[in-house]
């Protein structure tokens, strides 16, 4: 017979449990959910960006009326529970009373009022839900004055979006620095400035001693004496454990409701889960740890073992825009010492605190992406001594490897936690995205990955882009990213249309909200100003991929793998030798013949990538660019030399095209194929762009894909010569680098402009030349070895930090 399940609240903690229940066992209860808001389960975290407006009540909602009633779960929203009998097994709310079997507690927590005169007026609100957001975007549309009081997050979040909604904010902190909970004196100074900057009066060591109005809250009174004028007051300073039902039915309750690691009150036939919650003397109020316990609710009532056992906890938070990062014990004490990081230009400031070989604390503002790696290494106790001079450059400088977010993912091992609101590992993530999860929407879907707060999604994106590797793209239509809100297309328009010339005139004259972008846009940024002013601009070696600043491409366990170029797949008896040799010395764990007709080495070390290209390079081998976006391959079939099918010389043609087109840049990689006749050998009908020779010429196609997307090509043009063949590739290419929106394969440009606009344009003897002359240009200044050239290409990747102060402290 199937039980019956009350539960109290219908908050994130509860939610989770009910999706936990029906997962396992959709049938094993009869579930009644009594919440005295007038509606279901929705993301509180997400309630600051509904406040700013950024966001809306139903784009945060995590269960809609319609999902309640597919799980048959009856709902009593709006219904406060005014008694627990647990003799007679009955929870009674305003509308009646409901028996059960089995009763969970889930009432969350209640804000703290300061006890001061004038707390109760009109006008006076708190921070916890729906409706004290929508109370505040009500009272921010007569605009006037508003006093925040609490530096912390829900107070700082509260204070931004009232300003970004037009109101003028004073904050009100008791204490010396905002959010001295999560973050030491530095970054607290950095989080006001920038709180300041966007016009945000801060006052702390502040403290409230009247409210002061008479129909309703007119002023602030402070006990220094000053007044502050008010329109508006909202109080953030703490919440408390809500426990007067679990009081009133004598449930064991201290701080918070009593729960042994089950999470089974004093009562057997009674749970508790979430805010409410007192489990070994601890509180709760981070959203990982009520989802561990809910998944132990669960299990419990499903008579399955299981034990809550908290864990130490990080937290990587986004006020108004600001990244901070806080973990274990950043205190000062004997026997410690701290490394300190500065780039006041940037805004950017990460102490480490370390207590003999072990990272015990770590404080971060301004750039949290190695923030998952700090915490990993506080709470496994990993002896850092090894690392320790590099140790604040995060994961990405050890063993000498360059920087990067993803080389820093990549290092990441695999229970790394990504996701601290769900608690999802790096395994759970990678697993999803090679089972068919591509997008950020679809990781959201089937792991819950950054579908709570937020603030992992860049490291998720990382993963997607690490795990996909060139199959990646970012979605369309979007922003290029958060540092402004114009797309990849408007932003090529404005490039053009502006003349602007430098990355320093986009920051400034198209409003970036960044003063120098971010990992995200700075890459395309470089990408349009080298397309559009080649004599102009140059290169930014810090604005491409990790991929491209090492040259070679990195692996999911932080290593690289060398691709030699072989011209149109011809090699020889030195050159074998030579990769043969490089192998053995630098201990090269795989050699693979790849798709594209060359040799990969597999499993080189960071710090060896210099050694292994000079050695190749004395062999007259360069770079086969496997990691750039820029031409990859030109696979040939053997043609007129030796097949006896053969129309024409696939072979030379498809070295002279590699050697045309080498070391160009493009929005994404180009792969070429050249096939001697109609048999296709070389696979030329699903690349880029692929030639098919004949006896009466050359049949020239474009837009083919065989990665994540299969396509076959589209007839470009038919010539008869081979320079003819080689112009209008080369014309192709160009014309793809001057419009294409960055990573986006010539198919999905060739999807959006049609392929009748670009056959025009390569028709036309007068364009046709104009783009192969702006090609020639653009390769005479940039085409390089970069293997050639490493020394300079690891000066360049290291400059910047002379600019950067680094501090060792005792």
């Amino acid at each position: 017979m199937t039980q019956k399940l009350v539960i109290i609240g219908a908050g994130m903690a509860s939610g989770r449990v009910i999706e936990e229940l029906i997962e396992t066992d959709p049938d094993a209860y009869d579930i009644t959910l009594f919440n005295a808001e007038p509606r279901g389960n929705y993301n509180r975290i997400m309630l600051s960006p509904v406040l700013s407006g950024d966001k809306t009540y139903e784009d945060i909602v995590t269960h809609d009326d319609a999902w309640y009633a597919e799980n048959g779960i009856t709902c009593r929203f709006g219904e406060h529970v005014v008694k627990i009998d647990r003799q007679r097994k009955v929870v009674t709310g305003q509308n009646g009373p409901v028996p059960y079997d089995k009763l969970l507690i889930a009432t969350g927590s209640a804000p703290f009022i300061i006890p001061v005169q004038g707390k109760d007026l009109p006008g006076v609100i708190t921070y916890r839900d729906l409706d004290d957001t929508n109370a505040m975007i009500r009272a921010a549309q007569a605009g006037g004055q508003a006093v925040v009081i609490g530096g912390g997050l829900l107070g700082l979040e509260a204070a931004a979006g009232l300003a970004q909604r037009g109101m003028q904010v004073t904050v009100l902190h008791l204490t010396g620095h905002l959010m001295e909970r999560q973050l030491d004196e530095a970054a607290g100074y950095l989080l006001r400035k920038d709180l300041e900057r966007r016009g945000i009066t801060v006052m702390t060591q502040a403290a409230t001693a009247a409210i002061l109005g008479k129909e309703r809250a007119e002023a602030v009174l402070l006990e220094s004496g000053e007044t502050l004028g008010a329109d508006l007051v909202v109080m953030a300073v703490g919440i408390r454990p809500e426990t007067r039902l679990a009081t009133d039915a004598a449930l064991e309750v201290a701080r918070g409701i009593e729960v042994d690691a089950q999470m089974q009150t004093s009562d057997p036939d009674v749970y508790a889960v979430g805010e409410c919650v007192e489990f070994d003397g601890q509180l709760f109020g981070l959203v990982a740890p009520l989802y561990d316990q809910a998944k132990v609710v669960a299990a419990s009532l499903l008579g399955e073992p299981a034990a809550f056992v908290p864990k130490e906890m990080s937290t990587k938070l986004k006020v108004t825009g600001c990244d901070l990062f806080s973990a274990g014990d950043f205190a000062d004490g004997p026997g410690r010492e701290d490394i300190v990081f500065r780039d006041p230009a940037r805004g950017v400031y990460k102490r480490l605190v370390i207590e003999g070989d072990r990272l015990v604390g770590a404080v971060m503002y301004g750039d949290t992406a190695n923030g998952s790696w700090f915490f990993g290494l506080i709470r496994d106790g990993t002896d850092i001594d090894p690392m320790r001079d590099m140790l604040i450059f995060g994961p990405g400088f050890q063993g000498a490897d360059q920087a990067d977010p993803l080389s820093a993912v990549a290092a990441l091992p695999p229970d790394a936690e990504i996701c601290g609101c769900n608690g999802v590992s790096k395994a759970t993530i990678v697993q999803a995205i090679h089972d068919g999860a591509t997008d950020l929407g679809a990781i959201r879907g089937c792991t819950k990955a950054s579908a709570s707060c937020g603030t992992c999604t860049g490291l998720v994106e990382q993963l997607l882009e690490q795990t996909l590797g060139d199959d990646y793209a970012a979605p369309a239509a979007q922003p290029v990213c958060g540092c402004t809100d114009l797309t990849h297309e408007d932003l090529r328009r404005l490039i053009k249309s502006k003349a602007l010339k430098s990355q320093p005139a986009v920051w400034q004259e198209l409003g970036w909200k960044t003063p120098n972008g971010c990992h995200v846009c700075r890459p395309p940024v470089n990408f349009y100003l080298l397309a559009d002013w080649p004599l102009e601009y140059r290169d930014d070696p810090q604005s491409r991929f990790v991929n491209e600043r090492k040259h070679a491409n990195i692996q999911k366990d932080g290593s690289f793998s060398v691709v030699p170029r072989m011209w149109g797949g011809l090699t020889n008896a030195r050159e074998l030798r030579a990769i043969a040799d490089a192998a053995e010395k630098y201990n090269v764990t795989t050699v693979k013949v790849t798709g594209g007709q060359r040799i990969d080495l597999l499993g080189v070390k960071g710090a060896d990538l210099p050694d292994i290209w000079s050695d190749l390079n004395a062999a007259g081998l360069v770079s086969g660019h496997a990691y750039s976006k820029g031409l990859r391959t030109v696979k040939t079939c053997v043609g007129t030399d030796h097949c006896r099918f053969g129309t024409q010389d696939s072979t030379g043609l498809g070295v002279k095209l590699e050697k045309t087109l080498w070391g160009s840049w493009t929005p994404h990689k180009v792969k070429l194929a050249v096939s001697g006749c109609p048999r296709n050998c070389a696979e030329a009908t699903c690349k880029d762009v692929g030639i098919v020779c004949v006896d009466s010429g050359y049949q020239i196609s474009v837009g083919g894909a065989a990665g994540m997307d299969v396509k076959e090509t589209e007839r470009l043009l038919d010539v008869a010569t081979e320079a003819e063949a080689i112009a209008v590739t080369v014309a192709f290419i160009q014309l793809y680098r001057e419009n294409a929106k960055y990573l986006d394969r010539p198919y999905k440009w060739l999807a959006k402009v049609g392929l009748d606009w670009v056959k025009q344009r390569i028709e036309d003897p007068v364009e046709r030349n104009r783009l192969v002359e702006a090609f020639e240009l653009s390769q005479t200044i940039y085409r390089k070895d970069p293997w050639a050239e490493h020394a300079q290409q690891q000066a360049e990747s290291y400059a910047p930090l002379a600019d950067l102060t680094l501090e060792a402290a005792e």
